[in-house]
């Protein structure tokens, strides 16, 4: 593992390309798949939970429109989430980000909670797939190289009294005991699997929606059913397992070129490929890694290729599935109101 990180120089070149974003579909890109699956449901109410679901939020005071501007919004918001600190090993200081991230679109390290490895099988949580981890990635470029060179031996906050620098314990938020444990769904950890970037197994992006979502069914908020929707399971390198080979591009691609890529009846062709949830379903997992097993099989295309020709075939099924997704958690969703 250690000639992963060997193999990229620290130059002045690769650091500015550690300061472009890597944390899945865009802002506008996310809160466009959220509207996009309400606009669906609202053109297919007698295939989907539109009127239960619009019933719902009008008891609760608040038109269509409001909500799905909640809903989108708080769709895109968990790419900005405070939630996930790392710790220097010899300084001990804990910081959201790196300082070559400041300004950029990859400002959080929360980002490393929003992958699911489909390269890969079990990880040690006992999760059927993990998550990001530098260790087991089987394809990887410059982002993540340097990333795990400049992290190396770095810690995941877990509080005072816990893991430490050799020149202290500069703990700003114990997101061991909060964050990880949130997303840990019952599964093993330790804080000594987080003592080192380069190693580290981040849970996988099912276990942080399917909490939200969880936390949504306790207490109903537009919020947090929001935070449900952040799909970047949808997205390739999210599930081959990457920061680099195009991440960006990719992504900055989709963003521009997103009204090519929403067509309705493509989404129509991809909610057959998802399992719908059942009423009594609290658990979301099975339809996360369901989604994507699509992008892992479908859209692996765009990490090798630039080419736009290539980018709008695998486009054209990775939104549509997108929004797919989201219809579907809103139609049980809609039995919750």
């Amino acid at each position: 593992m250690m000639k992963k990180i060997a193999a990229t120089a620290l130059s002045t070149i690769a650091l500015s390309a550690l300061t472009t974003p890597a944390q899945a579909w865009w802002s506008n890109t996310h809160m466009n798949i959220v509207k996009d699956a309400v606009a669906y449901m609202a053109a297919n109410p007698s295939t989907t939970n539109y009127n239960l679901l619009k019933s719902g939020v009008e008891r609760a005071g608040y038109t269509m429109d409001q909500f799905t501007q909640v809903l989108a919004q708080s769709a895109s918001d968990v790419d900005n989430f405070s939630d996930t600190y790392i710790c220097g090993a010899v300084t001990g200081e804990c910081e959201l980000a790196p300082v070559w991230g400041a300004g950029s679109s990859l400002i959080n390290y929360t980002v490393y909670w929003h992958f699911q490895n489909h390269t890969q099988g079990a990880d040690v949580h006992g999760n059927p797939y993990g998550g990001y981890n530098y260790a087991k990635l089987t394809v990887w470029g410059s982002v993540d190289n340097l990333a795990a060179s400049w992290l190396y031996g770095d810690y995941l906050d877990d509080g005072a009294g816990g893991l430490s620098g050799w020149f202290g314990d500069g703990t700003k938020y114990d997101s061991y005991n909060i964050t990880e444990a949130h997303y840990r769904m019952g599964g093993y950890s330790t804080p000594d699997m987080y003592n080192g970037f380069q190693a580290a197994p981040f849970q996988p992006i099912s276990n942080l929606l399917n909490y939200w979502f969880q936390q949504f069914l306790t207490q109903p908020s537009a919020q947090t059913l929001g935070y449900a929707l952040h799909c970047d399971q949808t997205q390739p390198h999210h599930v081959w397992t990457t920061s680099s080979l195009n991440h960006y591009g990719w992504e900055s691609w989709v963003d521009s070129n997103y009204s090519q890529l929403d067509d309705q009846s493509l989404v129509s062709q991809a909610l057959h490929d998802l399992t719908p949830l059942q009423p009594s379903d609290t658990d979301i997992r099975a339809l996360v890694t369901q989604s994507a097993d699509i992008a892992y099989a479908q859209g692996g295309l765009v990490l090798s290729s630039t080419d736009s020709n290539d980018r709008l075939r695998v486009g054209r099924i990775m939104i549509p599935h997108a929004i797919a997704y989201v219809v579907t958690v809103l139609n049980r969703a809609a039995l919750r109101f």
